[in-house]
């Protein structure tokens, strides 16, 4: 399982930076710009991109490997709102009798799953007896590349 070490609500403490935003770039295969075209777009606050509510805006270390295959890897950090209302298939930290982790949100009418990324972890079935307590819908992961 993955589980989460809470950094606790830093959002209203990050000052506003702003960052030049450079031309977009391609993923694949495509024509390189002109040389003429390699100036600044504007500037871009990273808190406002990433940050629409900050005082339900939570930052989370993932550990362990069991998000994988959602791009959630070991120290990863997890940007995590509590406003919103988790639906079926978002990404979640979630509190089962204790245990903080990061899961994916599977609800197939009264069964309440909660499910890896990675095949080498089974899928968690909550019992009815079992505390759930869903902290917030994940919706932004940030790390550095692979």
């Amino acid at each position: 399982m993955s589980t989460c070490r809470q950094l606790g609500n830093i959002a209203l403490n990050l000052s506003s930076l702003p960052l030049p935003i450079a031309l977009k770039v391609r993923a694949g295969r495509t024509h390189f710009p002109s040389p003429a075209q390699d100036y600044e777009q504007g500037t871009l606050d990273l808190n406002h991109w990433l940050i629409p509510n900050p005082p339900a805006t939570f930052f989370f270390e993932t550990e362990g490997d069991s998000m994988i295959g959602a791009g959630i890897f070991p120290g990863s950090l997890l940007v995590v709102n509590r406003a919103l209302t988790p639906g079926n298939g978002d990404i979640v930290i979630v509190d089962v009798e204790g245990e903080w982790m990061v899961k994916r949100l599977q609800r197939r009418g009264a069964l309440l799953r909660l499910l890896s990324e990675n095949p080498a972890h089974a899928p968690i079935t909550l019992q009815e007896e079992e505390n759930l307590v869903v902290f917030g819908v994940v919706t932004y992961v940030i790390h550095k590349p692979v």
